[in-house]
């Protein structure tokens, strides 16, 4: 099992923690990784760019002028795609992007992406992390105090109004819940700062 050291929110070490070795202690697949952050950055398309086919421009109705006789090329429309303000050839539609993935790829995914953490010492586990009310400020002294200064997720067993208020206006940093927690956010993180709950209701749900 590996063992990681336990902070408190003054950023001293307090003990350690071990994690489950079925979530954070696996070799990283590198291929279901990928397969599912580019599954969820296709999710988050949104699909609505358009172009107006020669049926959908505005006029056109009558032929603009007689078939023959006229020593121009034969025209039915004026808004057909070779003259100009006319309709738009294969241009884009609205379409859905989302595909989705089977559980157990999307689960080994996850999986591979905090056991990245684990083992680039990339995870910091915190024994408690409640403030009283929302303070920023706070909040950037707890980060300072674990020596976080890039990019950094943020993840609690319960999600906490006063943590996510407190860190949310931070660049860089981002507070989720323990369930909304994304493969791409973990990948897109440069630190992983979790509670000791959180870590707790994370291995209750993948190492079934």
């Amino acid at each position: 099992m590996p063992k990681v050291p336990l902070y408190n929110m003054n950023g001293t070490q307090v003990g350690e923690i071990e994690l489950s070795d079925e979530v954070f202690g696996i070799e990283p697949n590198q291929a279901a990784m990928h397969q599912v952050v580019k599954m969820q950055l296709a999710n988050h398309r949104v699909g609505t760019a358009a172009t107006k086919t020669r049926g959908e421009v505005r006029g056109g109705g009558r032929k603009p002028y007689r078939q023959k006789g006229t020593g121009r090329a034969r025209a039915g429309s004026i808004r057909s795609p070779l003259w100009r303000k006319g309709g738009v050839v294969f241009g884009p539609q609205p379409r859905d992007y989302s595909y989705t993935l089977p559980k157990k790829i999307r689960r080994l995914a996850l999986k591979s992406a905090l056991s990245s953490k684990v083992k680039g010492r990339n995870m910091i586990v915190m024994d408690e992390l409640t403030l009283e009310a929302p303070k920023t400020k706070r909040m950037v002294e707890i980060l300072n105090a674990l020596q976080v200064d890039r990019k950094a997720l943020i993840v609690t067993a319960d999600g906490d109004v006063n943590v996510y208020k407190s860190a949310r206006n931070i660049p860089g940093i981002k507070p989720v819940r323990a369930d909304f927690m994304s493969v791409y956010d973990i990948l897109n993180h440069d630190k992983l700062v979790i509670t000791k709950d959180a870590v707790a209701k994370v291995e209750e749900v993948l190492a079934r």
